[in-house]
């Protein structure tokens, strides 16, 4: 007891402060690999350590070194292996909460922006055309834009009606939102490489679910087979979603939580109100 006492009594503030980031790092490590392909990834690694540790201490020298020379020229095949994980994760570190690309957007714009988004999903989705709609957060997607053509306009149900209309020559590629503008139409995305993806899952989705592995950008999408609507975000895709389902999903980011709930009460009553008008 005497000993025990002596450890406490030794430990200061400093000491539990490392601890803490300790194990908050690894908290962190552990939660990103949970949430990417890389969990098979690390399982693998983790039974090729505990296979090079039972080979020592069971003496079987020929297998060790065999192990243990494998396990130095594999660290560097790791970073190849684990490549786009890395670079998800070095571009979360580098994310500034501080500024929002959302956050100079005037609130009445930005209720209409998501009224605007609403009718045209739901539009495309009843005449089933296919659309990829990439809406830019923290991570700026400059290399994307390149790829497509600039349009730089506002945003209206009618202008990504006619960009997604089959007859359309930027139909095929991705449209790219940043803020409150239409920022490039025809874009080309990179495709993931998840092979646990079901087959189903059409070059459109794919192409959805690899831009939001390499950044924080939600996208939305409207199969040109079925009109089924579906969200990517954080390298996963979510699909069978309604129209309150997109409207709550784009809330929650041209607003923060406090906001959301009575800026959409209001945004719904006006798209009743819209959708009296027509009728």
């Amino acid at each position: 007891m005497e000993t025990f006492g002596n450890i406490i009594s030794s430990i200061g503030i400093t000491d539990v402060l490392d601890i803490l980031i300790v194990a908050f790092i690894f908290y962190k490590i552990l939660g990103f690999i949970k949430e990417t392909r890389a969990e098979q990834l690390a399982k693998g690694l983790l039974v090729f350590v505990l296979a090079t540790v039972g080979s020592e201490l069971c003496h079987f020298y020929t297998l060790n070194w065999i192990l243990s020379n494998t396990m130095t020229v594999g660290l560097m095949a790791l970073v190849v292996i684990f490549q786009p994980e890395l670079r998800r994760a070095l571009e979360y570190l580098g994310r500034s909460k501080i500024t929002n690309v959302f956050s100079q957007v005037d609130k009445e714009e930005a209720k209409r922006i998501i009224a605007e988004f609403v009718r045209a999903i739901e539009s495309m989705s009843a005449s089933r055309t296919g659309a990829l709609i990439v809406i830019e957060r923290e991570t700026q997607l400059n290399e994307i834009v390149e790829t497509g053509t600039v349009i730089d306009a506002a945003i209206s149900e009618q202008l990504i009606g006619n960009i997604f209309y089959e007859g359309s020559p930027l139909h095929d590629g991705a449209l790219i939102v940043r803020g409150e503008r239409l920022r490039a139409a025809g874009c080309v995305l990179p495709l993931t490489q998840n092979k646990e993806l079901s087959k189903e899952l059409g070059t459109r989705h794919r192409a959805g679910i690899g831009i939001t592995e390499n950044s924080d950008a939600l996208v939305l999408i409207v199969s040109e087979e079925t009109g089924v609507i579906s969200i990517a975000q954080h390298g996963k895709l979510t699909r069978f979603l309604d129209i309150k389902t997109v409207e709550k999903t784009l809330l929650n980011i041209y607003f923060d939580k406090e906001t959301s709930g009575s800026v959409k009460e209001k945004l719904s009553k006006a798209l009743k109100g819209v959708k009296n008008a027509e009728e």
